[in-house]
């Protein structure tokens, strides 16, 4: 697996480009143009470069940024921390601790989500073997 400077999975993109429009952006990525819009916004997309006539030109370096965006959005990070943890960066390297803090809390929130998700897989799995086992019992013994 490949991964990009924002940790993220690196994705296919047309040879040789670095520019791209908000159709081509939200395409690639999935996202509708309006929450890419919505996004720059908030301030949860660094800026974002515009042709002489306005129109959103975006960088390789803005998707790999918005693949990131993504595996923050799958931890259940609020988006108020996702635009905080944005602004961290945009101010510079001295906010390094805090951008480390906020994504230790983070993972601890995923480890939680994930006990959670165990415990329900295994009363799941209990489930399914007892109704297994009910499907495997003569018919006379069925409830």
């Amino acid at each position: 697996m490949t991964l990009t400077e924002s940790g993220s999975r690196a994705l296919p993109r047309p040879e040789g480009r670095d520019r791209y429009t908000i159709g081509e952006v939200a395409a690639h990525t999935g996202l509708s143009a309006d929450t890419l819009r919505w996004y720059e916004r908030i301030g949860l997309m660094p800026h974002v470069d515009r042709t002489h006539a306005g129109q959103r030109r975006f960088t390789n370096r803005d998707l790999e940024w918005l693949a990131f965006v993504g595996k923050l959005r799958l931890t259940g990070m609020p988006v108020a921390d996702m635009v905080r943890f944005a602004e961290l960066v945009r101010e510079g390297g001295h906010t390094v601790a805090a951008r480390r803090e906020l994504l230790i809390r983070t993972r601890g929130d995923v480890l939680g989500r994930i006990a959670e998700l165990r415990d329900t897989l295994a009363v799941l799995d209990y489930k399914i073997d007892i109704y297994g086992d009910a499907l495997r019992a003569p018919l006379d013994e069925r409830d």
